[in-house]
């Protein structure tokens, strides 16, 4: 309802021409004429297209004489001209002038020319002539109320989580896109249900796609994936309800999103993608890399762009991997490439304290030294977690996660006991690495792998905790001084590093 009420104040305010990008021209024609009919008084529509012009053919072909119709129609009787497409003319230099005339024409009429185009173009001399209006994408109620049209001509079989669920995997995708991903569940089931839930998040994965600063990244991961980590785990299985509608009711604000700080191959990534499968949300990636254009202009309008999709395919987790070295340096006063990082960042940085919309944001950092101070104030994230080398404890529970995906049937077999307490100090990717190797020993003689052969191969392998010790020793120095909360509570985790090689000698 917000457009109709939007577009009503800007035609009985005068406003001449108003520009509306939307691929979606059938339901921005229905609001449009909606406004008209129920306008005080109520408005006549006139729609012009290039091929068929305006009722009785006027102005078919011709858009300088479709304008000329707009301006000698009668300036007493309220009327709206809806131009398709007409974006595609306004660099003709003639077209162009005579747009400025009628522009200065109708702001004394009771007449409103509406340009209607798929993407937004607009010369700049005719940038303050012409107002911009969005048309966002159906909102809960409007597919709500779409499902309830579907409803009377199919069978169905939902419950009231999976309307629920159903109505938020449509969010985000055009009116159109979302009768015709219904309709194929329809088709494919026989019934509407449960079922139609992926369909829709294919039709979302479809639509960014399109798009190149957002990749849809399916959510395969889950929690029982993760081995440790129970307070980051907790925190996250205490907030997989707060999208719903008994959320709202209940008047919870929307969760923001946590920064996951630790030391590389601890699972951070792996956490976030978690997210998404717990909470059933679409996942984006952003690359922080994609936003940085060579034009002028290019990067902000990215930026712009990831920000607007985002919100459209709300609720949804944007995934941030590697936060550190996407912004690794920058601060308010960076101008090292006449201010675009800078603005980049900071345009984010705004977005993720004000943001409304239920985009949860799903960031990592290896190096918090990188980042600027800004991130890590209040506000921008809900919680800080430092994910620190796993303990014993821990590194059992990712040797059977590990095992029961390649040997779910044999994981008794293997001493995990043995396995964990040889493998003080490897983080979970250097786990995995290790069972790998071990799987190619036993491959090449032809044989299953046993625990003797995992011991063999972490004895190959040198850990992160040896190669990089005095970093990850400053890291774990940071997350123990109270800046940020712990993902796990194990106590043997604090200060690993120091535990197994001392802190005699270390820089500062």
């Amino acid at each position: 309802m917000v457009f109709e009420q939007e577009l009503d104040l800007l035609i009985r305010s005068s406003y001449p021409i108003i520009y509306v990008p939307t691929p979606e021209e059938e339901r921005a024609e229905q609001l449009i004429a909606d406004v008209a009919d129920y306008g005080s008084p109520p408005r006549e529509l006139h729609i012009w297209d290039f091929v068929n012009g305006f009722a009785g053919g006027v102005g078919r072909g011709n858009p300088f004489q479709a304008l000329e119709e707009i301006e000698k129609a009668r300036e007493d009787v309220p009327a709206i001209f809806v131009m398709r497409d007409f974006h595609r003319f306004l660099d003709d230099v003639q077209i162009a002038r005579k747009v400025r005339n009628l522009a200065r024409h109708l702001s004394s009429t009771r007449k409103t020319m509406i340009i209607l185009a798929p993407s937004f173009r607009v010369p700049p001399d005719l940038a303050e002539e012409i107002t911009v209006l969005d048309l966002n994408p159906p909102t809960y109620d409007e597919i709500d109320a779409e499902l309830d049209a579907v409803l009377e001509r199919v069978p169905v079989r939902l419950s009231h989580g999976g309307r629920d669920a159903l109505v938020k995997a449509c969010q985000g995708l055009m009116m159109s896109r979302i009768r015709l991903g219904l309709a194929r569940a329809v088709a494919s089931y026989g019934r509407l249900d449960e079922r139609a839930i992926p369909l829709m998040l294919e039709e979302k994965k479809q639509r960014i796609r399109r798009t190149e600063v957002l990749e849809f990244w399916p959510a395969t991961e889950t929690v029982d994936d993760i081995g440790g980590l129970d307070i980051l785990k907790l925190w996250l299985e205490q907030r997989a309800a707060a999208f719903t509608a008994e959320a709202r009711d209940y008047g919870l604000p929307y969760p923001k999103g946590i920064l996951l700080v630790g030391i590389q191959g601890t699972g951070k990534s792996l956490s976030a993608k978690a997210t998404a499968s717990l909470w059933q949300l679409p996942l984006l990636r952003l690359d922080v890399g994609r936003l940085m254009g060579g034009l002028v202009g290019e990067s902000e309008a990215k930026t712009r762009e990831m920000i607007r999709i985002a919100e459209a395919m709300a609720p949804c987790v944007l995934f941030i991997d590697e936060l550190d070295k996407g912004f690794a340096g920058l601060g308010s006063s960076f101008v090292g490439d006449s201010g675009t990082s800078a603005r980049v960042f900071a345009t984010i940085l705004t977005w993720m304290e004000e943001k409304q919309s239920p985009v949860f944001i799903a960031a990592t950092a290896n190096s918090v030294e990188a980042l600027p101070p800004e991130v890590l104030r209040k506000g921008r994230f809900d919680e800080i977690f430092f994910i620190d080398l796993p303990s014993e404890r821990e590194r059992r529970e990712i040797f059977e996660v590990h095992l029961g995906k390649v040997r779910p049937n044999r994981l008794r077999e293997f001493d995990v006991d043995q396995l964990a307490f040889q493998s003080e100090g490897f983080n979970g990717a250097e786990i995995e690495q290790a069972i790998f190797e071990a799987m190619h020993f036993a491959f090449n003689e032809r044989r299953e792998f046993t625990t003797e052969d995992i011991l063999r191969a972490m004895s190959a392998i040198v850990p992160l905790s040896k190669t990089a010790q005095e970093r990850i020793v400053r890291l774990q120095e940071w997350a123990q001084s109270g800046r940020c909360r712990p993902a796990s509570s194990d106590a043997a985790q604090s200060g690993l590093i120091g535990q197994l090689f001392g802190d005699a000698g270390l820089p500062r």
